[in-house]
């Protein structure tokens, strides 16, 4: 048993071996390296031995062996120079190395016959010379061959053993000297081999793991840990490198951008577990309805769809609803079945965008519109929307530039009691009379404004004209004034706002602020604060536009018990 595990070890050894194939590869590189050196180095002490032996040896030994030994060395020579920068497959490779070691062992026993087959010709200068000639084409062989151990090997036991065995034979003290000689330092080289082959095959396993390490970096990086999509670093990139194709081809690429509606209300009604567990299901179903487009999860609630050749716009708009109807359909929850829909913005290449960001934007600007107008649908950025999105930059633009104090001014619309027709109090309503634009409508540049995040900046100097006007009216009546999300998502925007009422002297009884329900889609606990905050000064809170968004019913449910008195 023990000699057949040490024949097996001994096989082992002194053949290539297939179990890693980066190994493999990388000893194939390696050994091209070093072939076309070593039968340069071959051929040219080959020739030199025979020249020396020429009018000594017979013409088949000084001429026609080393033609012949010649001839299949310039062969394995342009194998390997044609190979020189071929990358191959670890298969290849494996035949490749196999194919070497078997030749070497034929290559070393031709050349050691051959060496041999001129000893007795010449005088003993010659038969040094044939000494010298084995014992430094050895040495050089074993040092080219060092990657692929077996091959080193082999090459070291037919040449030395048969050296050590053949000039021993001889009881030449000179013969003899030079074979222990050459044995002892073959015996080293073959020790020194050997650490260099581990050190090789160590480096090879150590930049596997690395690679491996930083390839699984790189999946991390650019995989969303939750749904298992890829993210936002990945889809930026993947972005780029399709609208790089869609340039060079001259194909259409579309891009869609889809954001879920109502689902903020699951995670404050059933919690975050359930909100998560919800974007995994969102990810498997948009997975499973995509077949020529990828999906990735740009974060929290919002997704985007890279389509190479999308069909004709009215077509891509039909596929993006059929998307949109499928995740419409409930989500069945242990907790309870959930219902979210899901608006989509889609913008094409080269129809209106023609760069990465410009596509994004477009995109985002169309979920915008669709989020606005056709909630839980798809828009399709369009020339209509272009000349939107020119205008809204230009208002935007003039509005961050303009003197607010000096520009806004306020109308004041009576709100009336019908059953006694009893005049209650006056709401505010913005207007601006922009000296570039003239007159523009508060339903263009409020909305702007609350994108922008500029609506702040816009609140503070009505505020204080709608009360300072307010002062002068009869105490009997109330003031309605409207804010916005951004005015109560932030403890300094609640603070400025009760600072200007403090500083007005208005009584804050006599006061109505007005509160659209989707300012509680963005910080529902910092929002539901203030609003707790204005209440205690004695503000009226009232939900403006009730019922009109997603989430109403859902939101006053989750938060009954804290915002009864609220609301």
């Amino acid at each position: 048993m023990n000699i057949t595990r040490a024949g097996r070890s001994i096989r082992g050894f002194m053949s290539v071996q297939s179990e890693n194939p980066e190994l493999l590869k990388a000893q194939y590189r390696a050994f091209t390296r070093q072939m076309p050196m070593m039968y340069f180095i071959l051929l040219s002490s080959t020739w030199a031995l025979a020249i020396t032996h020429f009018g000594v040896a017979p013409s088949w030994l000084t001429t026609g062996g080393p033609l012949l030994l010649t001839c299949g060395c310039l062969l394995r020579v342009v194998f390997w120079l044609r190979t020189r920068h071929f990358e191959p497959s670890p298969d290849l490779a494996y035949a490749a190395l196999k194919r070497a070691n078997r030749l070497a062992g034929f290559i070393a026993i031709s050349f050691t016959l051959w060496s041999f087959a001129l000893v007795p010709y010449g005088d003993a200068y010659l038969r040094s010379h044939v000494a010298f000639y084995m014992a430094i084409t050895v040495i050089s062989c074993i040092f080219c061959l060092m990657y692929v151990r077996s091959a080193a090997f082999i090459v070291a036991l037919i040449v030395n053993g048969a050296f050590v065995a053949f000039f021993i034979s001889t009881a030449q003290p000179t013969f003899v000297a030079i074979a222990v000689n050459l044995l002892l330092v073959c015996a080293g080289m073959m020790s020194i081999l050997l650490t260099n082959y581990q050190n090789f095959e160590s480096m090879v396993v150590s930049r596997q793991r690395s690679d491996a390490l930083s390839t699984e970096n790189f999946k991390l990086a650019n995989l969303d840990s939750l749904t298992g999509l890829a993210n936002r670093r990945a889809f930026f990139a993947a972005l780029e490198v399709e609208l790089e194709k869609a340039r060079l081809s001259g194909n259409r690429l579309a891009l869609g951008v889809m954001d879920l509606d109502g689902f903020k209300p699951v995670n404050d009604l059933y919690g975050h577990s359930v909100g998560d567990r919800l974007l995994v299901e969102v990810a498997i179903r948009l997975s499973d309805v995509l077949k020529a487009s990828t999906p990735f999860r740009l974060g929290g609630d919002e997704f985007a769809i890279i389509a190479p050749l999308p069909p004709e716009s009215d077509q891509l708009v039909i596929n993006a609803n059929a998307i949109a109807a499928r995740l419409r359909e409930p989500y069945h929850m242990p907790e309870g079945t959930v219902h979210v829909s899901a608006s989509m913005g889609i913008a094409v290449f080269p129809d209106l965008a023609l760069s990465r960001e410009q596509l994004f934007d477009r995109a985002d600007y169309a979920l915008y519109h669709a989020k606005k107008k056709q909630r839980g649908r798809a828009v399709l950025f369009n020339s209509d929307l272009e000349k939107q999105i020119n205008t809204d930059a230009k208002i935007e633009s003039v509005l961050k530039q303009a003197n607010l104090d000096k520009e806004l001014s306020l109308v004041f619309q009576p709100i009336v009691d019908i059953r006694n027709q009893v005049t209650l109090g006056f709401e505010a309503l913005a207007r601006w009379d922009s000296p570039t634009l003239g007159k523009v409508s508060p339903a263009y540049f409020i909305p702007i404004a609350e994108r922008a995040g500029i609506v702040s900046s816009l609140t503070r100097p009505l505020f204080k004209k709608a009360l300072a006007a307010a002062n002068r009216w009869d105490p009997s009546l109330r003031l309605s004034f409207n804010l916005s999300a951004h005015d109560l998502n932030s403890e300094s925007g609640v603070l400025s706002l009760i600072g200007i009422i403090e500083s007005s002297g208005f009584d804050p009884r006599r006061l109505d602020l007005e509160i659209t329900e989707t300012a509680f889609t963005h910080d529902f606990e910092q929002v539901s604060q203030s609003v707790a905050i204005l209440r205690c000064l004695g503000c009226g809170i009232s939900l403006d536009d009730f019922g009109t968004g997603y989430s109403s019913l859902t939101r006053l449910h989750a938060r009954k018990r804290e915002f009864l008195h609220t609301f």
